[in-house]
């Protein structure tokens, strides 16, 4: 009995510990459970919060770059706007220093300037005083000698092989002599041309400077034409703002030793009706602020009297200022009468100044208005800017009946039925050649004499696709033009950028020429036959050209 009862406790025992022991283990499992989920759950913690932290620093990071680019932005605005204001300025500070810019440059046209230097370009050989490639050379002709056994039994086919190779040799050496003296004698060819071409060139530069001399000797002895000729060179060599029209007109009386001149004005709209721009961020605009219109008609009026002091400064520190005493400036503004729409030219200034007087000024310090109205009693519009117009001190039209004026040169009214183009000077052929491409619709002047670079004139297609600057060479001669003178304007093309070039000539061109202008592609060549078809196609001249002999024909 007691055995059972201990093997029945000792059961109950053994299971109270296997329970126990499946309690425990139930329990670690359950830790282990709760561990796992917990770290997950910390884990999953993390994560969050690190993308949490990722796009917080991400919108940080954005936020930053977004208020760099807006900065960024709103400062590159308010540099457009100080730099379209700071333009403005530059264009206002060019008006307001006019006369003392004019005052302080040093007078440039002389009669020596208007004259013509020759600088040829250096002689081009173009390659023929180089021996031409392809000189025969023995070794290259003669027969692989033969060994010992071939001289002892095929001795006789050497010498033949030998003989034939000899042969060769010596034609190619009598062909290359024929190539070498036909270089030679193109080279003696071409150097003769050039210096026919110098020679031309030099005559052309001594005929032009003798008629220079000729007319500083008129101007100098008080010709009436021929001063106001040369003050009408000056005036237009003075350098004024692009914006101004640069038209005068001049008359000199040599009994009183008066010069007239009648000068256009620039309209008021030279002076900028703003004074600057300022960004609006709120509306990302610039916005124009206006001048002051009293400003405005303050800086005209200013602008005007600068031109007379100026122009008047000009006629008396010339070579020839000894010749005028006195000197008259009238100026007039193009415009339109608001009440009829009629074109007219009221006279805004007039003012005369003796040379004696004006000597006393000091223009890079006075007041150009005050100087007009308290020194010269100039006649002075009250209000120039509403061309209110002032009866001139010298009416210019009344001197008309009695002296001839100068204004800019137009060599086509000059011209008489049946005119011979040989017989006008180059400067009146240069003009011509001019008149020309302008009434073909291109716009174009002619350049000084004394530093055209090898140009005469200079044309503007402003076609948008096929326009663009174009050199013109003018040729007035009866000989044949040979190539020097296309090489020279291809080489001013090159330096002065432009699309293409044209030489007008009332002779013809030689071979070389053509070619070379065919080589070139942008060279065009106007001759004698085509030059007075384009003459009677756009000016509607039946003009001549007398050369001693016909220009041949090409096709």
């Amino acid at each position: 009995m007691l055995n059972k009862i201990s093997k029945l406790g000792g059961d109950m025992a053994k299971k109270r510990g296997i329970w126990a022991e499946l309690q425990r283990e139930r329990a670690r499992q359950q830790r282990l459970e709760q561990q796992a989920r917990r770290t997950a759950a910390q884990a999953a913690a993390r994560a969050e919060r690190e993308q949490v932290r990722a796009q917080r620093a991400a919108a940080q990071r954005a936020a930053v770059n977004e208020r760099e680019r807006k900065r960024l932005y709103v400062e590159s605005r308010k540099s457009e706007a100080a730099e379209s204001t700071a333009d403005l300025q530059s264009v206002v500070e060019e008006l307001d220093s006019v006369l003392v810019t004019g005052v302080r440059r040093r007078p440039e046209l002389t009669f020596a300037s208007l004259k013509r230097t020759v600088q040829p370009t250096t002689f081009d050989p173009a390659g023929l005083d180089a021996p031409p490639p392809g000189k025969p050379h023995w070794a290259s002709f003669a027969p692989r000698p033969p060994g010992v056994f071939g001289r002892l039994f095929n001795a006789a086919r050497y010498e033949r092989a030998e003989a034939e190779a000899r042969q060769r040799y010596q034609g190619e050496v009598t062909r290359y002599e024929a190539a070498v003296a036909e270089r030679q004698k193109q080279l003696e060819k071409r150097r003769r041309s050039y210096q026919q071409w110098v020679v031309s060139q030099r005559k052309e530069a001594e005929d032009y400077n003798a008629q220079v001399d000729d007319f500083e000797r008129r101007a100098r002895a008080g010709d009436s034409d021929a001063v106001a000729q040369f003050f009408t060179l000056v005036l237009d060599a003075s350098p004024y703002p692009e914006t101004f029209p640069h038209q005068t007109r001049v008359i000199y009386r040599p009994e009183a030793k008066e010069l007239v001149v009648e000068y256009e004005l620039p309209s008021q709209d030279v002076i900028p009706t703003t004074r600057g721009y300022r960004y609006v961020q709120s509306r990302d605009e610039l916005d124009a602020l206006p001048r002051p219109p009293k400003e405005i008609k303050d800086r005209y009026g200013n602008l005007i009297a600068q031109v007379s002091l100026r122009t008047l400064h000009d006629v008396f520190s010339s070579v020839l200022a000894s010749l005028v005493d006195t000197a008259t400036f009238n100026g007039h503004a193009s415009t339109k009468d608001r009440a009829t729409g009629q074109p007219i030219r009221p006279c805004l200034i007039s003012v005369t100044a003796t040379r004696d007087v004006f000597s006393t000024f000091v223009l890079t310090d006075l007041d150009p208005v005050h100087c007009l109205k308290q020194k010269l009693n100039a006649l002075v519009s009250p209000h120039p800017y509403e061309l209110e117009a002032v009866r001139p001190v010298v009416d210019f039209e009344a001197l008309l009946a009695q002296y001839k004026f100068v204004e800019g040169i137009d060599a086509v009214a000059g011209l008489d039925s049946r005119p011979d183009l040989l017989a006008m000077t180059p400067t009146e052929f240069e003009h011509l050649t001019r008149q020309l491409f302008e009434a073909m619709g291109m716009k174009s002047w002619v350049t000084q004499p004394s530093r055209d670079d090898g140009v005469d004139a200079v044309a503007v297609n402003e076609d948008p696709v096929f326009g663009g600057v174009c050199i013109i060479q003018a040729k007035r001669t009866k000989s044949t033009v040979g190539i020097e003178p296309v090489r020279a304007l291809a080489g001013v093309m090159e330096d002065k950028h432009a699309t293409k070039g044209i030489l007008v000539t009332t002779s013809w061109v030689g071979k070389d020429s053509r070619d070379f202008a065919s080589r070139h592609g942008r060279i065009q060549l106007i001759e004698c036959e085509e030059l007075v078809y384009l003459c009677k196609e756009h000016l509607g001249l039946d003009v001549l050209i007398s050369l001693p002999k016909r220009p041949p024909h090409r096709r």
